[in-house]
């Protein structure tokens, strides 16, 4: 049987558009399988009860430490925002696990200079800053994120990733893995791209860093073939009218 590769997405209801265009991107990049699951509190019930506060800039900030929870702590995941999208073979990242860490990502080491970032949601500066965008999970290491802490414990707590028994259990992925646009310099080798600040969906960010190739993954996204009535040739045309006569 052939290695599945497990992909969670930050689905938020104010950005439907990139969720569906990074999950055609994920498609046209893998050479394994894929297996796409959005983490949308639609779909969580009870799992998840904690009120949204204002310091959220989406509705998946913290329900995405439910993802090792929905792998049944079983093998490995890859959760993503949803503000991304892929431009190198997936297989590629996935190759990168290793079980000696209970999670893996692209360690960023700068702080936001802007007081706000998309829809005009404030941009939060704290150490570890966008660690948790990109994360590969080794789910059986990642016990402690169980419903209940994920949805009571500190934002910080969560993204600082206070629920290891230390730093040393976070493996390290290339940052271009997770090149911050805005943060970053434009990039030809960035294997995901990821709209930290805001992307071309929106207005402001039209004219990006990437925002043609997006566009591109946009319209594949929205793709369907031409429908055309087919009309019978002259044969099969006389052949039913013969069959009618007969």
């Amino acid at each position: 049987m052939s290695e599945l590769i497990k992909v969670f997405i930050g689905y938020d209801p104010d950005e439907v558009m990139p969720y569906h265009v990074l999950s055609q991107s994920i498609i046209e990049n893998s050479s394994l399988p894929v297996s796409i699951v959005p983490v949308a509190l639609k779909n969580l019930g009870k799992l998840y009860y904690r009120d949204r506060n204002e310091l959220q800039s989406t509705e998946f900030s913290f329900s995405r430490f439910l993802a090792p929870y929905l792998s049944n702590y079983e093998g490995w995941g890859i959760f993503m925002d949803c503000d991304m999208f892929v431009r190198q073979d997936l297989a590629e990242l996935w190759a990168l696990r290793d079980d000696k860490y209970a999670v893996m990502c692209c360690k960023h080491d700068y702080q936001p200079k802007e007081d706000a970032k998309f829809l005009g949601r404030v941009q939060t500066k704290y150490e570890k800053k966008n660690w948790s965008s990109v994360m590969l999970f080794n789910n059986s290491k990642c016990r402690a994120l169980t419903p209940d802490y994920v949805s009571t414990r500190t934002g910080l707590e969560l993204h600082q990733f206070k629920w290891l028994e230390g730093d040393h259990l976070i493996g390290s992925i290339p940052l271009k893995w997770n090149h911050l646009v805005g943060v970053y310099d434009y990039d030809p080798a960035a294997a995901l791209v990821h709209f930290t600040e805001g992307g071309p969906y929106f207005e402001t960010y039209k004219d990006c860093d990437y925002s043609e190739e997006w566009e591109r993954y946009k319209a594949r996204t929205l793709h369907v073939a031409k429908d055309t009535v087919a009309q019978p040739s002259k044969e099969a045309a006389n052949g039913v009218k013969e069959l009618v006569s007969s």
